[in-house]
């Protein structure tokens, strides 16, 4: 990994690969397929953060957790093999970065409007109450929206994407 860039997502990616098995999947799975401590994590989670959506998935939120389960998921395991590798040997991924970067931050942004305006008093489950815990899990969902946010731009300006200039011999970085 030659970039700090490239160390950063890649953990973002390695690390959203267990996320999305054992936290994420549980909106769209039965909870039986998962160990007793998984879920046992999820709703403390649910509890601590007030997160309604993952306790009670409202249809849209369920509609972002299927295309996370099914079109990113696969991703994840690509892009923290190529962020490992780095963006400069991995230039195919500029376009593929700039597409995932672009919908999750979409989603996020959705899933923020939804957290600070929707109104939580008649929910099954307990949601945000007040600005403060609006604010907290806001803040769960804030590195989802900033790092794919940070990958897109990343991936439609940063240099390590574009080809090496005719003549350039990478080896000794001199021109023939």
């Amino acid at each position: 990994m030659a970039r700090v860039l490239d160390f950063v997502f890649f953990l973002y990616f390695a690390s959203h690969i267990p996320i999305t098995i054992f936290i994420d999947a549980q909106a769209i799975f039965p909870s039986s397929y998962f160990p007793a401590q998984v879920v046992a994590l999820k709703d403390w989670y649910c509890r601590e953060y007030r997160d309604a959506m993952m306790m009670d998935p409202p249809q849209w939120f369920l509609s972002f957790i299927y295309c996370e389960f099914i079109f990113q998921f696969p991703f994840f395991f690509v892009a923290a093999y190529a962020y490992f590798k780095g963006a400069a040997k991995c230039k195919w991924l500029r376009l593929p970065a700039a597409v995932y970067g672009s919908h999750v931050a979409t989603t996020v942004i959705a899933i923020s409007y939804y957290v600070f305006t929707h109104d939580f008093s008649n929910s099954k489950h307990p949601g945000p109450r007040d600005l403060k815990e609006r604010s907290t899990l806001f803040a769960i969902y804030l590195p989802y929206l900033l790092i794919p946010v940070l990958l897109m731009l990343d991936a439609m300006f940063s240099a390590a994407y574009r080809p090496a200039p005719s003549g350039y011999n990478a080896s000794n970085k001199k021109r023939r």
